[in-house]
């Protein structure tokens, strides 16, 4: 059990860390890039990477970490180690109110209102629409990253706990 407990709590560590750099990437480098080309450009790219992003890879890391990190802890606890497993399961609770919650409830309806209707045909009108969302849509992104990052910071210190308590 503890041979299992392990490779669970690195395949959470991993995950976590692999949407961590998606959500850092898109506040550091995509949403400034998308920011600085046309907003007509910018609507058409966001749309084009909002139905790519929809695939089995990127599903598996942005849903598996808090099952892998919730599985992770109760292995762990189950091995006799509760203040590491406490941290996993932190790092659960802080994943799924920090990344989940906003995507479902702020970051996928401000992509599917921007994929819903024609481009904007004025150049004016365009600048609006991606200014709107871009503005409000990165600055949730950005709290996704911060929440994702502290999540992979307690499943990594629930390894450190867990290592130092034998």
């Amino acid at each position: 059990m503890v041979v299992l407990a392990g490779v669970v709590a690195v395949v959470a560590l991993v995950l976590t860390a692999a949407v961590s750099g998606v959500f850092f990437a898109f506040s550091t480098s995509v949403m400034p890039g998308l920011d600085a080309i046309g907003a007509g450009d910018a609507i058409v790219a966001m749309n084009s990477i909002d139905r790519k992003i929809l695939n089995p890879v990127f599903l598996t890391s942005f849903v598996g970490p808090p099952v892998a990190a919730v599985a992770a802890g109760v292995l762990i606890m189950a091995a006799g180690s509760t203040p590491a497993g406490l941290l996993f399961l932190a790092a659960a609770v802080v994943y799924l109110l920090g990344c989940i919650v906003p995507t479902a409830r702020v970051n996928v309806p401000l992509n599917n209102a921007l994929g819903a209707g024609p481009l904007p045909a004025d150049r004016d009108e365009a600048t609006r629409v991606w200014t709107g969302y871009s503005a409000r849509w990165t600055r949730w992104n950005h709290w996704r990253a911060v929440f994702s990052l502290v999540a992979v910071a307690l499943s990594g210190v629930g390894l450190l706990v867990w290592g130092y308590a034998d």
